[in-house]
């Protein structure tokens, strides 16, 4: 029999988000079954803006940023009447199974909704796709939108590198990732910058200034050609970028003797914030390449009956006995329990799991080599 299968995607959006979009209602749709798609997440889902979509609908959309469906963040979603509601409106339009995209508080809405102890028997199989550019989401090697988040970090890091080298001028550039330093790590490997300040290292105040005064010594010691300093700082470090920067300009006149800044030298610290620049753009290859996986694995997940799983790309450890399998629609793609998910997420943003403690401890022997 044919299914109807609605897809929404909520919370912040990610480029690919459309490519996962277009290829699940493609698949759908190849297969014989009716695609609807739900605009503004969970809150469009309880005001019913729910409508078919077509092939010429999505076909184009794959090198579009954001997401044609919008999305939003939904509070009444917290509350179980209108988990009701929402479940009552999926009824009410005949859908058989709900495939969302999106970051943790969208899985969790998914999991709260599919709660066999508050949905009892309800039919909907719901299937989970991970698309956040903070990489926050654990079970999963990537998520929808890092790697173009990470490739427009990484070109605004170049840029700022050239009028950073023209002036021999120290550069804080906040990057977005919320409680993950995912972003910053990366980015900071990928742009050859000179440290990286992200909350998983948990230092205080204090170490983060000594630590930033002693780059900048360093490099004005070992490189008098060449005086710039990068810093990529994720938005997740307690000590606010504008505070750090007075906080670094002010040791280093103590330590230097020199009254910072001179009005005839470069030393004085600048800030740029990346913001959300970082989340929008067209989604990278790779990223359209990830959406498009992910959304095939998930409708033909809810073909093959599956039910409250998140779709997972290559999860970086080895999953615990029980928790998912690996899909036979992609050998890259694994289905993983959502209660499973979210309480792994938990611990990692928590620095609990063995994930969040490597990356603790991740640029520790890492310094001095970013001081050469």
């Amino acid at each position: 029999m044919a299914k109807t299968i609605a897809i929404l995607t909520s919370g912040g959006d990610a480029p690919g988000m459309n490519a996962a979009v277009r290829a699940a209602t493609m698949v759908a749709l190849a297969k014989g079954h009716r695609m609807l798609g739900i605009r503004h997440g969970y809150r469009g889902l309880l005001d019913e803006k729910i409508a078919p979509l077509e092939a010429n609908r999505v076909n184009r959309i794959l090198r579009e940023g954001g997401t044609i469906l919008h999305s939003s963040r939904c509070k009444r979603f917290h509350h179980v009447e209108h988990r009701e509601r929402a479940r009552a409106a999926l009824t009410k339009h005949g859908v058989d199974g709900l495939v969302a995209i999106g970051g943790n508080g969208t899985l969790t809405g998914l999991t709260l909704l599919s709660d066999p102890a508050e949905a009892g028997d309800w039919p909907v199989q719901c299937i989970g796709i991970p698309a956040s550019i903070d990489n926050d989401i654990a079970l999963t090697g990537l998520a929808i939108g890092v790697d173009t988040a990470m490739n427009t970090i990484v070109e605004a890091c170049d840029r700022i590198a050239d009028t950073a080298t023209a002036h021999g001028r120290t550069f804080i550039i906040e990057v977005m990732g919320r409680d993950c330093g995912y972003l910053s790590m990366t980015a900071a490997i990928a742009s050859g910058a000179n440290m990286v300040l992200f909350p998983e290292a948990a230092r205080t105040e204090e170490e983060l200034v000594a630590s930033m005064v002693k780059t900048i010594l360093s490099v004005r010691e070992h490189h008098p050609e060449d005086q710039r300093v990068v810093a990529i700082k994720a938005e997740g470090v307690p000590t606010p970028t504008e505070r750090l920067k007075e906080l670094v300009d002010a040791k280093l006149a103590e330590v230097t003797g020199e009254e910072a800044p001179h009005e005839d030298d470069d030393i004085e610290t600048r800030v740029t914030v990346l913001g959300h620049v970082v989340r929008g753009g067209r989604p990278s290859a790779f990223d359209r390449l990830l959406g498009s996986r992910l959304g095939n694995v998930a409708v033909r997940a809810v073909l093959a009956g599956e039910h409250r799983k998140m779709v997972s790309w290559l999860p970086p450890m080895d999953l615990p006995e029980g928790v998912g399998t690996r899909s036979p629609a992609d050998p890259y793609c694994y289905l993983v329990d959502l209660p499973a998910v979210l309480a792994a997420t938990k611990a990692l943003l928590e620095g609990q799991s063995p994930l969040a403690r490597w990356r603790a401890t991740a640029f520790d022997d890492l310094e001095d080599v970013f001081l050469l």
